[in-house]
């Protein structure tokens, strides 16, 4: 009860209880009757956010307080990326990958684990490979990656846009600026058919976003300056949508 922060509902009948301390109750009935296993079916979905935060903190020290194995499925990606030893991604019931959460961010293996995982999503634009160089916001870089010439589907996560000069360098005039007080999402516009097919409709009317810490005033239409590491990018073959070693 006080893990949950059901104490003061104890005396009450279920009839009583709305449906997130119902969720609660239901959580703290498979907890205390110490199974050999957990199945959690999204158990934190109607929860405030407040609450699910904490007992999600909760459920995880928990987790490594008794040591049961717990199978906890999710759409959020969060609840799966914070809580999980290992995740299993799965998409119209075929699972795409299996990995601990730091592997899945590093190295997703196609298109639909490399924007389901991040957040924001990672950006998709479409681009040429030839001669082992790629050619991406007007500046051409040789890819340290095993890509062969030809079309391939660009990834680069929005953390990993940095403010001002790096190995490779563009300017960009932001469209939409979203202050969170200890980073900005700066959205900017690559052009024309730079998007690939993964983008989904909001991000391509929003633009590529750039998750920026510490950046000082930037207002909207005003040239910015970003660079990015090559290191740092993902490739896509545009056809099966796996990723490029």
């Amino acid at each position: 009860a006080r893990i949950l922060a059901v104490e003061h509902l104890l005396d009450r009948r279920p009839k009583a209880l709305s449906g997130g301390q119902r969720q609660r109750i239901a959580l703290g009935r498979a907890i205390v009757r110490e199974p050999r296993a957990f199945l959690m079916d999204e158990p934190l979905s109607n929860l405030d956010a407040k609450l699910r935060v904490h007992t999600r903190a909760e459920i995880s020290a928990l987790h490594k307080r008794i040591g049961v194995t717990t199978v906890y499925v999710t759409h959020d990606q969060i609840e799966a990326m914070t809580m999980a030893d290992r995740v299993v991604i799965m998409r119209d019931g075929v699972i795409q990958q299996i990995a601990d959460p730091d592997t899945l961010f590093a190295r997703p293996a196609n298109l639909f684990v490399a924007g389901f995982i991040g957040s924001p999503g990672m950006n998709f634009m479409s681009a040429r490979i030839e001669g082992g160089r790629l050619t991406l916001f007007g500046q051409n870089f040789a890819t340290q990656k095993g890509a062969r010439d030809g079309e391939v589907i660009v990834g680069i996560r929005p953390e990993h846009l940095s403010l001002g000069q790096g190995d490779v360098t563009f300017a960009v005039r932001p469209t939409l600026v979203e202050s969170l007080g200890s980073e900005k999402y700066i959205y900017f516009d690559p052009g024309e058919n730079a998007y690939g097919e993964a983008a989904r409709d909001e991000e391509r009317g929003k633009g590529l976003i750039a998750r920026i810490a510490h950046s000082g005033p930037v207002r909207e239409g005003d040239e910015l300056t970003l660079s990015f590491d090559p290191s740092e990018i993902h490739l896509f073959d545009p056809k099966t949508e796996k990723a490029v070693d």
